[in-house]
């Protein structure tokens, strides 16, 4: 029975890291992907803005 005591943590964590992992995968993209990206390119967009313009002694 040590055999199993022994192998019974890896499998669990094997299988709870696969349920996660078809979570994630499942979770991409869908209804929210749009509003996502939307909220990625407004904030890329506002440090754009920050940066100065090159050329320009600040």
């Amino acid at each position: 029975m040590d055999y199993v005591s022994a192998l019974l943590p890896p499998a669990v964590m094997a299988v709870l890291f696969v349920a996660v992992i078809r979570v994630i995968v499942k979770t991409q993209g869908g209804a929210n992907k749009t509003k996502e990206d939307a909220a990625v390119d407004a904030a890329l967009a506002r440090v754009e803005a920050s940066r100065p313009t090159p050329g320009t002694d600040a």
